[in-house]
């Protein structure tokens, strides 16, 4: 029970990772904010999670939308404690040359996958503030380390993600509130059962663990993140990849 009588929000907490990542941190005694577009979804983790949970739809490419999330949140619970911006275009996303993907559809997914997190932590940070052992996390990915992919502009705002983190971690550090990120490797969700097989083969061979991830080994990582264990933990991206990404 380590986040006993904390309040979290979730991002994308409707379904995949981020709905492991909500209903470990309410398993672990935590309020928890179900801040998800889709409605149906969202509702049915709050649902299965019970009284401990709230949930609130919220488009993390609309600040307005991120505004009333906190406003929410505040009323309901009073502050938060911790913030896992989660939410991404990633299921059904377009594969296209950055030289010829649609530029409305580029920025829609860039208002998402990369400025969402910055919207929702400007929102949510002020009731962050004075709370002891306040963290953030980010959601990354390996394919921020990646390059020459069609559909690039994903792992484009994955890096650009990374570059979020260590920002904010410098100026929230002396507010005592910490930012770290985590970058998943290929993960078995909903979304990756779509993939090909013969693509997700291809990819299991770049991996010295040589197999797919699992939601609740993202959620260890992000659990520890948040958590007084990693309390002199700042600014840093942590791959759980089974070893796709190797860096010095």
């Amino acid at each position: 029970m380590r986040f006993e009588n904390k309040v979290a929000i979730v991002t994308g907490a409707g379904q995949g990772i981020g709905e492991t990542y909500a209903k470990r941190l309410a398993a672990e005694g935590a309020k928890v904010v179900i801040a998800e577009l889709n409605e149906e979804q969202g509702k049915r983790v709050a649902s299965e999670i019970g009284d401990a949970a709230l949930f609130v739809k919220t488009d993390v490419a609309d600040p307005a939308s991120c505004a009333a999330l906190a406003a929410a949140t505040k009323a309901k619970f009073g502050g938060v404690d911790y913030l896992v911006n989660n939410a991404a275009i990633f299921a059904g996303m377009r594969y296209e040359p950055l030289m010829s993907v649609d530029l409305d559809y580029y920025m829609k997914f860039m208002a998402v996958n990369l400025h969402g997190a910055l919207f929702v932590a400007r929102s949510i940070v002020p009731l962050m503030e004075g709370r002891t052992g306040a963290a953030i996390v980010n959601q990354s990915s390996t394919a921020a380390y990646l390059s020459g992919a069609v559909g690039a502009y994903y792992g484009i705002s994955k890096l650009a993600t990374n570059g979020i983190t260590m920002s904010l971690a410098a100026e929230l550090g002396p507010k005592g509130i910490r930012v770290n990120g985590v970058a998943p490797g290929p993960t078995l969700t909903d979304a990756m059962r779509q993939v090909d097989e013969q693509v997700i083969a291809g990819i299991l061979t770049q991996m010295p663990l040589g197999r797919l991830g699992d939601t609740n080994e993202q959620a260890d990582a992000v659990l520890f993140l948040l958590s007084d264990a990693a309390s002199f933990i700042t600014g840093q991206t942590i791959c759980v990849d089974g070893g796709m990404i190797r860096k010095p």
